[in-house]
């Protein structure tokens, strides 16, 4: 694939919407922890359910997020990293079918600067490093 382009659109929280669940990494649960004033066995108790391999955030009834708001996420400044590097996650970034299915919803795909294939190779080796779990599979 050549080069994409994105930029994320203001007032957008389409991506958020999206049903699916949020992983977060220790980093993240620890990171929105503090920035909500809380201890991190809280935030867990409170926001987060723990498998033998991954943590995810609670999904509130009708809603995907507890932490999405009218005007965006609450905890924007430190969100996990499975949200800050979308739409670079690899199953879009290494096939062109999946990143155009998924322009269909987010209109930042195919606007703004171009992307260069390997700093979005980079974003996606970052996801996979982050969810190991969900990307080993061999």
């Amino acid at each position: 694939m050549e080069g994409l382009r994105f930029e994320c659109v203001p007032g957008c929280t389409n991506c958020c919407r999206v049903r699916g669940w949020v992983y977060i990494t220790e980093d993240d649960l620890r990171r929105a922890a503090a920035f909500l004033g809380l201890n991190a066995a809280d935030f867990e108790a409170r926001y987060v359910v723990r498998t033998k391999h991954t943590l995810r955030l609670r999904k509130p009834r009708g809603s995907q997020c507890y932490f999405l708001e009218e005007r965006g996420c609450r905890i924007h400044p430190v969100n996990p990293v499975q949200c800050r590097l979308f739409p670079f996650w690899p199953e879009l970034v290494e096939d062109r079918k999946n990143w155009e299915s998924t322009a269909q919803n987010c209109p930042g795909i195919h606007r703004g600067p171009l992307i260069q294939i390997g700093k979005a190779v980079e974003a996606a080796d970052e996801m996979r490093r982050a969810y190991p779990s969900h990307y080993d599979w061999k």
